[in-house]
């Protein structure tokens, strides 16, 4: 079995709209922290000098989003209100909605914007396969070629909500893309609103889901690097965030190896 990383990393280096802050205690500092806190807590006197090297652990503290880099977005992200009922955080969704046969959709050939229906149906005939009930269906826009960059949050393709609709019309309850957003950039979306005054250009793909349940996952990465548009077993169980509308995620898909079966994860 090999496994492919799907994800985009959390750096504190690189430019993101909600920046990054990563502060590190190296080991020395945690040695001193650790003496200084038994002395605060219990009262307990400790040299770290008698550690050795005077090291103990480093600690890392990370300040981000729980939308920054590879995360899912829960049905509570949405908006506070569903015609299904209450949506539901990040920390309460079935497990098992995140480790399924994969299915990857190639975009890389449209324009800025969000695409229909009508251009995911042409991708289902070309490569002679629609999606099945619980399929992880995963946009190639290309968009992770420019990560790190601002214009990863600006030139990127989404979907508008009939093409949202369809894809769950079929089942599917989790739809990834390695772009920043399943919708279209929010430079455009706000454009096209100026313009035609329709709000239904206004995050259709978020919206749909005030209507209707399933999960997004947003800024994968390396979806070229899978063997085909199918035949791979997906996995991106996100963080147990209590009370969150989303949780980071590292997903992997599993591809079988020559002579290998393509067990309980096999699509088609």
């Amino acid at each position: 079995m090999r496994i492919i990383d799907l994800s985009t990393p959390i750096d504190a280096t690189v430019w993101e709209p909600n920046p990054v802050e990563h502060d590190v205690m190296s080991p020395a500092e945690g040695g001193r922290h650790m003496a200084e806190g038994m002395k605060e807590r219990y009262g307990l006197d400790f040299d770290p000098a008698e550690l050795p090297e005077g090291e103990l652990l480093s600690l890392d503290t990370f300040k981000l989003t729980t939308h920054t880099g590879t995360h899912v977005d829960a049905p509570s992200h949405y908006g506070t209100r569903a015609t299904y009922g209450t949506p539901r955080h990040i920390d309460t969704m079935p497990l098992d909605w995140f480790v399924r046969p994969g299915l990857v959709l190639d975009l890389t050939d449209q324009p800025v914007g969000a695409v229909g229906a009508d251009v995911l149906r042409r991708e289902f005939d070309r490569i002679g396969r629609e999606p099945e009930p619980m399929d992880i269906v995963m946009l190639n826009t290309g968009a992770d070629r420019i990560a790190g960059t601002p214009k990863y949050f600006t030139d990127f393709t989404g979907l508008d909500a009939s093409a949202t609709h369809l894809l769950l019309d079929h089942g599917v309850k989790v739809i990834g893309t390695d772009a920043f957003s399943l919708d279209a950039p929010f430079t455009y979306m706000i454009e096209k609103f100026r313009e035609s005054r329709d709000h239904g250009v206004l995050w259709p793909a978020h919206f749909v889901g005030r209507e209707r349940e399933y999960c997004q996952i947003e800024r994968l990465a390396n979806l070229d690097a899978l063997p085909g548009p199918n035949g791979f077993t997906v996995s991106c169980l996100p963080v147990k965030l209590v009370g969150a509308g989303a949780g980071w995620a590292r997903a992997v898909a599993f591809v079988p190896e020559d002579g290998e079966g393509s067990g309980a994860g096999s699509a088609g």
